[in-house]
């Protein structure tokens, strides 16, 4: 018998989860576009358009990853907003 091993990656045996950008009073608009162009490896005018939209509703979509994925990239750009002394917040819920 001859068998074939397949090996899947834990990150496509896991769940996905959507990563949400919040807004705040302090984080720039240029450390926002660039953490999402980044870290995220979204296109600029994407980014631009996610930063304006956290800025007028509160809150905006950023990707839906595997969940070690979007702690990896939100950790980084919050690590990263901490040592410019920015509040920047992400939350991410589980995709529906």
């Amino acid at each position: 018998i001859d068998v074939e091993w397949v090996v899947i990656p834990d990150e496509e045996l896991e769940k996905l989860y959507r990563v949400i950008i919040l807004n705040d009073d302090i984080t720039t608009f240029e450390f926002v576009i660039m953490s999402l162009i980044v870290v995220f490896q979204i296109e600029p005018a994407r980014a631009e358009a996610i930063a304006w939209e956290t800025h007028t509703t509160g809150q905006a979509y950023v990707a839906t990853l595997p969940l070690k994925e979007a702690q990896d990239k939100v950790f980084r750009v919050q690590y990263a907003a901490r040592q410019r002394g920015f509040p920047l917040e992400f939350v991410i819920e589980p995709e529906e």
